[in-house]
């Protein structure tokens, strides 16, 4: 069937969707049971139409306290192990106070979408709901109050600290949905949560940040209920205590019994640099809802010292994969963005969350973007002739006469295809156009790569054969086939003798791809995620048929009956794929979360009012008029 048909036999599946939803909501609005009171009711309490809930955003300054209780010094904070703990390495910042205000900051989200194109996304909106209510709904039954749950085994897992991760990472997307009762009986488990103990022997404060901490401010700001924010005070003060090392960068793998007991910590000498750096979204936002500096001051420490290395670095303007935390060496020879987004993509959100008052991040990211421009992405050589961009690596060796050298290794990582939607952010945000036409070639590649898969999904890792210009690139299959025999051979079996046509077919390589060292898919998000960016950016219609295919993709080659699985093999095309019984929290938190906000009106968690952390949580940005 023809895109055109199939598109017009979704509108009419569309329509008949929402009429069902709406005599459904219309029946069952009239005989709804009274659920308990929380503090802030949420938005919207007779919903009769498939609209998800508008949130009804809290009537505060996002600057200062939300109330008089949540106010530095008042004995009726909420108290816990972690505020009371002696700090062994004060901090000595002294950074100017958080101003309250906007500065030059420029509308983001495009200023016209097609109403006709925004309403025919209802019936693709409730399939992505469906498809989150059933491994809501398994999760509450299998595994309630655990991290995560196993989806094929039907059991709990409990590996990110044993708070409710799944729970607590899902409540604004609870809230976004418009799932009212299934809110509040999060909301009401996650109030009892224990943050003081875990029987991990080590958490990830990355993770928990992004995550939990995320999670919990995403979903105040959104709902307005202040237990959400009392518990993110509580988790802000943990993590502090991560910090209270000699020279105040955090511990990334961090034993917090040792904390506890308050045993002397140091940071470590190999951490990830993206993850040391992750902290200054949430920790802004948690100083500005609880007017208390500390903890913006914790995280802008740590990026004054990222700011001082990023031009003495290997390859200047890029961070290493890997730094010394303890001895804030950046030394490091590989460059990457594909194994966590966390921090290039944090750069313009940080600068917006600030209200543009902190030039810092955008100096960080204009030097950033240069780089990445200039020597990770690589136009793929295809047979198609597509003109699109792919993230690579970089490899740095320093020569004899001490010079670098830098080589580029032309995996992409799923990972890295955020890149997309942070150059389309960017380039908004900055005024920057080239940014935008690198952004459109990005999100293009990212989605050609999972249309070139049998699946049509994504893989973990794929190899391509780079062009040597990003202007021209013809298609050369002799050159193809040549990178193939010399992939196999410099690897740890070479075969001299190899049958190179053989060996494609054997390996499922579709033309232009020299390897694909990793054939499973993780239940990713990072092309979705810019996908959304990239359209509420710039309106581009066809991103959402684009995003649809990919839904119904995604949903045919993972879903089973507690939900949904990584799949091992997206270059076998089979009925039948074969999973692996893991489902990661963010799956939901995140990837269904960003296909329901695409198939949304375009208003909704706009952009303009919103920043999105790396976990995929809303976090509201300071409330002034817009520069037009």
């Amino acid at each position: 069937m023809s895109r055109t048909r199939r598109q017009w036999l979704g509108y009419f599946l569309a329509l008949i969707a929402v009429l069902l939803i709406y005599q459904h909501s219309r029946v069952s609005s009239s005989g709804r049971n009274t659920v308990s009171e929380t503090p802030t009711p949420i938005a919207n309490d007779n919903i009769d139409t498939p609209d998800p809930i508008k949130p009804e955003v809290p009537n505060l300054d996002p600057l200062t306290p939300p109330n008089d209780q949540l106010q530095p010094g008042n004995d009726q904070r909420p108290e816990s192990i972690w505020r009371s703990l002696p700090l062994r390495f004060p901090a000595t910042s002294n950074f100017p106070p958080l101003i309250e205000s906007r500065q030059g900051i420029p509308r983001i989200q495009a200023s016209e979408f097609s109403p006709v194109t925004t309403w025919f996304q209802k019936g693709r909106q409730a399939a992505v709901k469906d498809a989150f209510t059933k491994c809501w709904d398994s999760y509450k039954s299998l595994a309630w109050e655990a991290d995560e749950l196993i989806p094929m085994s039907g059991l709990p897992r409990n590996d990110i600290g044993g708070w409710a991760l799944t729970i607590v990472d899902n409540l604004d997307t609870l809230w976004i949905m418009g799932m009212e009762a299934e809110f509040k009986e999060a909301v009401a488990t996650v109030v009892e949560i224990n943050f003081e103990n875990t029987q991990a022997p080590e958490i990830n404060t990355h993770e928990i940040n992004i995550r939990i901490l995320g999670g919990l401010l995403g979903a105040f700001d959104l709902s307005g209920d202040h237990r959400l924010l009392k518990k993110g005070i509580e988790v802000g003060d943990m993590l502090y205590a991560a910090f209270d090392t000699p020279n105040r960068m955090p511990i990334i793998h961090w034993d917090i019994h040792r904390a506890t007991r308050q045993e002397e910590q140091i940071a470590e000498e190999m951490a990830s640099a993206s993850e040391l750096g992750a902290f200054i979204l949430e920790f802004t936002r948690l100083s500005q809802l609880t007017g208390d500096p500390k903890y913006f001051d914790a995280a802008q420490m740590v990026m004054e010292k990222f700011n001082r290395q990023q031009d003495v670095t290997r390859l200047p303007g890029m961070w290493p994969l890997i730094a010394n935390a303890r001895t804030e060496i950046f030394d490091g020879d590989f460059f990457t963005m594909g194994f966590d987004d966390s921090l290039y993509n944090i750069l313009p959100k940080a600068y917006m969350l600030l209200g543009g008052h902190m030039s810092v991040y955008r100096k960080m990211y204009e030097k950033s973007t240069r780089t990445i421009a200039g020597h990770n992405l690589f136009r793929p050589m295809n047979s198609q002739g597509r003109d699109i961009l792919l993230p690579g690596s970089i490899h740095v060796q320093m020569t004899q006469n001490g010079k670098p050298r830098t080589q580029l290794q032309s995996q992409v990582h799923h990972r890295a295809c955020f890149s997309g939607g942070m150059f389309a952010l960017g380039g908004a945000l900055f005024n920057i156009p080239t940014h935008h036409k690198i952004a459109n070639k990005l999100v293009d590649g990212c989605t050609w790569v999972s249309q070139k898969m049998p699946l049509e999904i994504m893989p973990e890792v794929v190899e391509m054969v780079p062009c040597l210009s990003q202007i021209k690139c013809p298609w050369n299959e002799p050159i193809w086939k040549q990178e193939v025999w010399k992939k196999v051979n410099n690897g740890p079996e070479p075969d001299p003798d190899m049958d190179t046509d053989k060996y494609i077919s054997q390996h499922r390589l579709p033309k232009g791809f020299v390897d694909i060292p990793d054939k499973g898919y993780n239940l990713r998000s990072e092309v979705i995620e810019s996908i959304f960016t990239l359209y509420r950016v710039s309106g581009r219609e066809d991103l959402l048929d684009t995003a649809w295919d990919m839904f119904e993709s995604i949903q045919n080659a993972t879903e089973i009956i507690n939900g949904n699985a990584v799949v091992a093999d997206v270059t076998v095309l089979d009925e039948n794929p074969v999973h692996i019984d893991r489902m990661d929290s963010h799956w939901m938190s995140q990837t269904l979360k960003y296909f329901y906000l695409l198939f949304s009106d375009p208003d909704y968690i706009g952009l303009d009012e919103y920043v999105f952390n790396s976990a995929g949580h809303p976090l509201r940005r300071p409330e002034e008029e817009l520069v037009p």
